[in-house]
């Protein structure tokens, strides 16, 4: 039996007269209307229609893609006149920051020792230079407690799910829509390797946004950490040195910031205070003597970053805590801080 096709003509609608006019690159049949002599495959499947790009942010125009890179695009507005160029970062593509890769206990169930121990050890280790065996020795002469210095080296780095939880549960209610947020890198030695540890820090507030902990120093480690602070706030500028893996990361997540780059230290707007803050952690990193592994570095950091923002008090904030002068409603007491995890 014959098979019966009904075939109707996509421009011009016609129904009846057609010829076959071989197959296309895919296998299938070819007709050609013989009223306006279109060509077209009615079993080959349509084609999904291309993506629109973003509108100019300027003056609302069509866009198109100028290039297109791993960790972002960079479109350019098809009016002539206006020829505004702007970048719209890859989710899919950028590196997960290493604040958010964090090992370690997530409660405070099977403890050998006191919590209110615990926090001593934590105190004297993140807030003053104290080394592990010099806690040890001084818990030992003054309390007679005998922990060894690998257990309070433990603890320094197991807690700091903990302390990533409560500060997930206080940054909703703080506000970081500040003049200038400050962005730098500086290096750590983890195993006897160099490695790179990039921080932001808001200029009102003194409060560490986030840091992220790597062996290179590219601008994709700068998307990585850019993107984890993005919906934090909505700064007026970010400020960096003249290293060129700032620029594109700051007009992708922050583009309508501007980007200062700072010449000298001399200028009206300097980089000193995160400088000034690289200074207090480099002062506290060199007791430690280094990490042994990328793990520990990253949970150790992370807990000192706690620390600094909730827990230690400035001179410079009226004797306030960073996370305080950012809004947050909470006692920065020794005795309620695992308090804030449950």
């Amino acid at each position: 039996m014959q098979k019966i096709i009904t075939l109707k003509c996509p421009k011009c609608n016609n129904n009846h007269n057609f010829y076959k006019f071989g197959k296309d690159k895919l296998g299938f049949q070819k007709y050609q209307c013989r009223v306006c002599k279109h060509q077209f495959a009615p079993d080959n499947p349509p084609k999904n229609k291309m993506k629109k790009y973003p509108p100019c942010p300027c003056c609302g125009k069509s866009s198109f893609l100028h290039h297109d890179y791993r960790d972002y695009s960079n479109f350019r507005c098809g009016d002539k006149k206006c020829n505004h160029s702007f970048f719209i970062p890859k989710n899919t593509a950028a590196l997960p920051p290493s604040i958010s890769n964090l090992f370690g206990k997530n409660d405070l169930k099977r403890l050998r020792h006191p919590v209110h121990l615990i926090i001593t050890v934590l105190t004297m280790f993140f807030i003053g230079k104290n080394s592990t065996r010099n806690i040890s020795f001084i818990l030992n002469q003054l309390y007679n407690i005998k922990v060894s210095h690998v257990t309070i080296a433990d603890w320094c780095k197991k807690f700091a799910p903990i302390f990533d939880s409560i500060s997930l549960k206080l940054i909703p209610s703080m506000d970081f829509n500040s003049d200038e947020w400050h962005a730098d890198e500086t290096v750590v030695k983890i195993n006897g390797k160099i490695h790179y540890i990039w921080f932001i820090i808001d200029s009102e507030t003194r409060f560490v946004l986030g840091f992220h902990l790597s062996p290179y120093r590219n601008s994709p480690q700068a998307h990585a950490l850019f993107r984890h602070v993005a919906r934090m706030g909505n700064p007026h500028s970010i400020v960096s040195d003249r290293y060129s893996a700032y620029n594109v990361p700051s007009k992708c997540y922050f583009p309508n910031a501007t980007h200062i780059r700072v010449e000298c230290f001399k200028d009206d707007i300097s980089n000193n205070l995160i400088e000034s803050f690289n200074n207090r952690f480099k002062a506290w990193y060199k007791t430690k003597r280094g990490f042994n592994s990328f793990q520990s570095a990253n949970s150790t950091i992370s807990v000192f970053v706690f620390f600094f923002n909730f827990i230690r008090p400035h001179l410079g904030l009226n004797g306030l805590t960073p996370a305080q002068v950012a809004g947050a409603n909470y006692d920065p007491n020794q005795k309620n801080l695992f308090a804030l995890a449950n």
